[in-house]
């Protein structure tokens, strides 16, 4: 990935549950399970996932390049600073984890994580806008809410292999909110392609981390989607699309 950022924890309004269980069994392509352990239909689309970054990422950027550019409101351009920092923040705790926790659910999604990161990027390139990550070190945020969500999720994924499963249901629970806002705040059909996408990646790499979480024997109480909401996504199947 590149780099990226989160939003502080905050109460999720009826509205976003509503939406979030709509997009359950939408969206418009795949950005990546993780696999979960012997799970036949996980480990087949980790390997499809682990295989298809590049050509993802080429498919994103002619999806916006199709589409007209639009005149950009100042909430979109918030969006848009926000998600490319926020997708960062994914990957560099997805990769730390992976160097220390044997599994190939986190550098999986890591590598993922880049393709999302990257359409971001791809968006704010489009419409003039500067990359808040620019110019800075491995790790280091723009803002400082951004850092020390990193450095905490980071120091949580250190402790154990669980405690880097949970924190990695929890990143996804946050990006599913936080991308549910800012799509709801947009109306340019790049932004809101690239954001349904991002969506469809959050709930499949959500289902891989929750899976491997039950196979090394731990648990997950959500703390962004509402236990129904959450119950939909990890029971349900993975996605994936043209």
């Amino acid at each position: 990935m590149t780099t990226n950022r989160m939003t502080i924890k905050q109460p999720t309004p009826r509205w976003l549950h509503l939406t979030i269980l709509a997009c359950v069994t939408g969206g418009l392509w795949a950005c990546g399970g993780g696999g979960a352990g012997g799970d036949e239909a996980s480990l087949a689309m980790q390997g499809g996932a682990a295989r298809g970054q590049a050509a993802s990422a080429a498919v994103w950027q002619s999806a916006v390049d199709s589409l007209p550019l639009q005149e950009l409101s100042a909430a979109e351009s918030a969006g848009l600073l926000a998600m490319r920092q926020e997708e960062q923040v994914a990957h560099d705790v997805y990769a730390g984890a992976a160097a220390l926790w044997p599994l190939p659910v986190f550098a999986n999604i890591a590598s993922s994580e880049t393709t999302h990161a990257t359409a971001v990027a791809t968006l704010l390139d489009r419409y003039d806008l500067p990359d808040p990550m620019d110019g800075l070190a491995e790790r280091v945020f723009a803002t400082p809410e951004f850092q020390s969500l990193y450095a905490t999720l980071a120091a949580r994924s250190r402790l154990s292999l669980i405690d880097a499963l949970q924190v990695g249901c929890e990143i996804e629970e946050l990006d599913m909110r936080d991308i549910v806002a800012h799509q709801l705040a947009a109306d340019n059909a790049d932004i809101l392609l690239v954001y349904g996408n991002l969506l469809r990646g959050s709930r499949n790499h959500l289902r891989s981390f929750y899976a491997t979480l039950l196979q090394q024997g731990g648990s997950y109480t959500p703390k962004y989607l509402t236990q129904a909401e959450f119950d939909a996504i990890v029971n349900s199947a993975m996605e994936s699309g043209a």
